[in-house]
Parts: C-alpha cells; structure tokens; sequence
C-alpha cells in the first residue's frame, strides 16, 4: 500500500518526469555527490532533498531562465513540495520488491534508493540544478545548445567595429 509523507520538516520532494528524473538520478550517481531516496510513483520520479528546496530551487531554475522563450523545452518543469505538502510514495517493505503481481509493482511504483538510513543524505537546490542543467544537456541534441542567454535576435543589424583607423 502507498505512503502518505508530509513535506518541509525532514525532507521536501522534487517530481520530475520519470525519464528526465532518470537522467538526473545517473548525473547524480555517476558525475556528482549521489542522492539521498528516490521513489518512482505514476509516471514520476520522486528525489528526496534537503529542507528548504522546494522554496529555493524554483528561484534557481527562473535565474536560468528555464521555460523561457526561445527554449528547447529540455527542462520539464519540476514541480516541488515542501512546507505544508504532502506526497505519495510506495511502501517500505521488507519482502521481496519483484513480483509483478504485486499492484504497486503494476503501476511502475517503485523505490529507486531505498530510504535505508535513518538520516539520508539530502541533495540541497544547488545540488538538483546542477543535476537537471546536465541531464537536459545530455538530452539535447548535438545540433542544440542550451544557455542561460536569451536567442539572438536575427533581423538585428550587426556592423564590423574591428577594422578601425
């Protein structure tokens, strides 16, 4: 059966996509620090992180400017609980995850990273950025470079100042 977990005391909850989620989570495991749990439930991916994340990470991910014109859309928008949310997670069990009978099991709900310690280390907002500012880069094509600058506007009249007397 699912869990019901309140937010914003011990821990807040980013849910991306499950795919994206994926990239982040590899980012996170194979380049950065690693991540504290993380839970798949209906279609998302649920990363546990340190209080205070679902407050700043949003202020973070607009000074990036992601979700601005002009885009790929490579960043699907996060969305974050914190202080006064609540999120679903599958059940902690200590029976055997892999029987594909099981109902959770049918819907794709699954622990990822298992919450095994009594106090996981927590990605911080930094820490999620910098993860998602690389999965999308990973994601995108070669032909399409992300930037935190807006496109150039092309009917702009561009003059050589470089041949000066």
């Amino acid at each position: 059966m699912p869990v019901v977990l309140a937010c914003g005391a011990v821990f807040d909850v980013v849910s991306v996509p499950a795919l994206f989620g994926r990239r982040m989570l590899d980012r996170l495991w194979d380049e950065g620090p690693g991540s504290g749990p993380v839970a798949v439930y209906r279609g998302r991916m649920l990363l546990f992180a340190s209080p205070g994340t679902a407050h700043r990470l949003p202020a973070l991910l607009e000074w990036e400017e992601w979700g601005s014109p002009g885009r790929t859309g490579a960043v699907p928008p996060l969305l974050c609980h914190g202080a006064g949310d609540a999120v679903t997670v599958p059940a902690v069990s200590t029976t055997d995850t892999t029987d594909i009978t099981a109902p959770t099991a049918r819907l794709g709900s699954r622990w990822v990273v298992a919450p095994d310690t009594r106090q996981p280390w927590l990605p911080g907002p930094d820490v999620l950025l910098w993860a998602a500012v690389r999965a999308a880069r990973a994601s995108a094509s070669a032909t399409v470079r992300i930037s935190i600058f807006p496109p150039a506007d092309q009917g702009a009249k561009v003059y050589d100042v470089s041949r000066r007397r």
